[in-house]
């Protein structure tokens, strides 16, 4: 929603602008990081503002560590967000993926740039065009995530933000 970008935005820009925020967490809620965007918004009329691709390119750019706690899932926009962050911990029960492509739609926030850089073209390419969702124990092995627990994920993403 354009509640969450722009919370999102503002959290961003304050940490990095605040000399005592040493490093950043970005979660869910309700034991979901995100499923993405809400498909009926994309037949309103455009509003200004609201983009994602431009929250994900501020992430990336931090001066300061931003982890990503993934719970549930990480869907469309939502591995887009994961993927603009430094370090990604998911639970073992969490599932990624881009599944737009299976409505005709292409990751618009920069994950088709992103992702392959993370995990190689090969995998990308898989995950991009088939919109399938992987288990968060393949995307460990395939580089997508730094860490799986089995843990409260938040505390696990506060252990390793202030490791860096």
């Amino acid at each position: 929603s354009l509640a969450v970008l722009q919370a999102l935005e503002d959290g961003l820009k304050k940490a990095d602008a605040d000399p005592s925020v040493k490093a950043v967490m970005i979660c869910g809620e309700n034991g979901k990081f995100s499923a993405g965007a809400d498909i009926r918004g994309f037949s309103s009329p455009k509003r200004h503002g609201g983009a994602l691709g431009p929250i994900v390119s501020l992430i990336e750019s931090s001066e300061k560590p931003v982890v990503a706690a993934i719970e549930g899932v990480a869907l469309g926009g939502g591995l887009e967000v994961a993927l603009g962050c430094h370090y990604r911990i998911a639970h073992v029960k969490a599932r990624m993926g881009l599944p737009e492509v299976t409505i005709g739609l292409l990751p618009g926030a920069e994950g088709t740039q992103r992702l392959p850089r993370l995990i190689g073209v090969p995998a990308a390419l898989d995950m991009i065009t088939t919109g399938k969702h992987i288990p968060a124990t393949e995307a460990l092995k395939l580089g997508l995530v730094d860490e799986i627990v089995e843990e409260n994920t938040i505390e696990a993403a506060m252990r390793l933000a202030n490791k860096m």
